[in-house]
């Protein structure tokens, strides 16, 4: 585990408090921007996805999951593109410890969105645990989720009965775009998004969304297109004023709707227009923006597992839930639980994390330990840590009942999705996801209303920037509901 610095003698050489050999971090930077323009390339464009880009990296340092490294968008967003990279389950646990790094403007990692996107504010995943608004705003959102706890399961009934009825030769992300955002602002604030925004509400929220993103985004136009894109893409920012009348419409519902969220907020000492972007930011960054992403990693893996696992899932879910979907139903539904811990494991919804060491450090991985240095930043991608083979056996493999029983329980510590431990809480005073109870629960509700609508499926699974392309091909109907 992490440590701050404690050493011991033995052997040979250095050693960590654990134990472990100390070593100098393996990999280079290479030239200044040259370098850093050139792992761009690789990053996006050359290196086979997803993670060929890290595969090769670590490959060429020998095997050390723990290296130096470039990662994008590079020249010119990037205040620094040079990280401590940590890529196994053991060293990335860093980036989840709040009292070892800092985690201040690192969202996005190297570069930071413009702030006029938020109304001129930092919203709270931009803010660092020391920071004084971080425990009033992260217990204001975790307040909101609590309060609005017994409308989760009817409102996703409401927002995803259509979908689930139309899922035959249907674009799903399409179909799950529109769905996922009248589930969260109806989950949450009791709202619905149409009419007050229109039919294209989730158009306004998807195009605010990419402002932010789109440095990360690569591969989207093609081989031909590939200079263009990756100019406009990951070389400036786009300009915030050509989003700006979405987002303002936005923010006019939400002012609406979030009233009282607003009001609790102005009661707790947080300005009334700080708390309105930082609801749209919790509203549309993570929870919309997360289920976009996660319902069409569960299609995939289900379709990708076949009629055998479809068949276990439809007996347990329609066992348990009994004509009734209640949250103890969805707790007696191990195989269910399993099946989205497992998607989560596989497929986490937001895939990088960075940190800033707060100090001086000793990161440990299974075999080694590194030195890391006061204001470095680190940088972890979830998906080699969560498929670590050290911790998971075949972690490679979707494994549907992987967390069943108690073996499987314990494994849940290694589940890091939400930015903490599966096991843990989020609390005021950590940078874990407030609504990692919530995005879980939606999973297994997605899960329930396809297989008590359906025996079985097929679908043809392809690649889109953030999530995988799912196209259903194939429905059985219930045999029984």
């Amino acid at each position: 585990m992490p440590t701050s610095g404690e050493k011991a003698k033995g052997g040979g050489g250095e050693l960590s408090a654990s134990g472990l050999p100390i070593r100098e971090i393996p990999g280079s930077y290479g030239i200044p921007f040259f370098s850093a323009l050139r792992d761009r390339q690789d990053f996006y464009y050359l290196a086979p996805a997803p993670g060929g880009f890290f595969r090769s990296r670590v490959a060429s340092c020998g095997g050390s999951t723990v290296l130096r490294l470039n990662v994008p968008p590079g020249p010119f967003l990037a205040r620094d593109p040079r990280v401590v990279a940590v890529l196994d389950a053991r060293s990335f646990r860093v980036l989840l410890d709040s009292s070892l790094v800092d985690k201040t403007d690192t969202l996005t990692g190297t570069y930071l969105p413009s702030l006029s996107l938020y109304g001129g504010f930092r919203p709270l995943a931009y803010l660092d645990t020391s920071d004084p608004l971080h425990s009033t705003l992260k217990s204001l959102v975790s307040s909101l989720l609590a309060s609005r706890k017994s409308h989760f399961i009817p409102s996703f009934g409401s927002a995803y009965s259509a979908l689930f009825d139309s899922l035959q030769q249907a674009d799903f992300n399409k179909l799950n775009e529109a769905a996922s955002f009248q589930f969260t602002c109806d989950a949450l604030l009791g709202a619905k998004p149409a009419p007050a925004l229109g039919p294209d509400g989730h158009a306004k929220a998807l195009k605010w969304l990419f402002f932010q993103l789109h440095p990360l985004v690569g591969n989207v136009a093609g081989a031909l297109l590939r200079p263009a894109e990756d100019l406009l893409l990951h070389t400036f920012h786009l300009p915030p004023a050509l989003v700006r009348a979405d987002y303002d419409a936005l923010a006019r519902f939400f002012s609406d709707a979030g009233a009282a969220f607003m009001d609790d907020a102005e009661r707790a000492g947080v300005a009334r227009d700080e708390a309105l972007h930082n609801l749209i930011f919790a509203a549309i960054f993570n929870a919309f923006g997360g289920l976009k992403i996660f319902f069409p990693v569960i299609m995939k893996w289900l379709a990708e597992s076949g009629r055998e696992l479809h068949a276990r899932l439809a007996e347990e879910v329609r066992a348990e839930a009994g004509g009734e979907v209640t949250p103890a139903a969805l707790e007696r539904m191990n195989l269910v639980k399993s099946v989205v811990w497992e998607c989560l494991r596989m497929d986490p919804p937001v895939p990088y994390q960075y940190g800033r060491a707060r100090k001086d450090l000793v990161v440990e991985s299974h075999d080694a330990a590194y030195k890391v240095k006061k204001g470095e930043m680190i940088f972890g991608y979830q998906p080699f840590a969560t498929r670590d083979e050290r911790v998971f056996e075949n972690g490679s493999e979707f494994v549907a009942d992987r967390f069943v029983g108690e073996e499987g329980r314990r494994l849940l510590e290694y589940v890091v999705w939400s930015n903490g431990a599966e096991t843990a809480e989020a609390g005021a005073g950590n940078k874990q996801c407030p609504g990692k109870d919530v995005v879980v629960m939606a999973g297994r509700l997605f899960v329930v209303e396809l297989f008590l609508r359906y025996d079985t499926f097929a679908a043809d699974v392809g690649t889109l920037p953030l999530e995988p392309k799912i196209t259903v091909t194939a429905l059985t109907p219930a045999t029984e509901k």
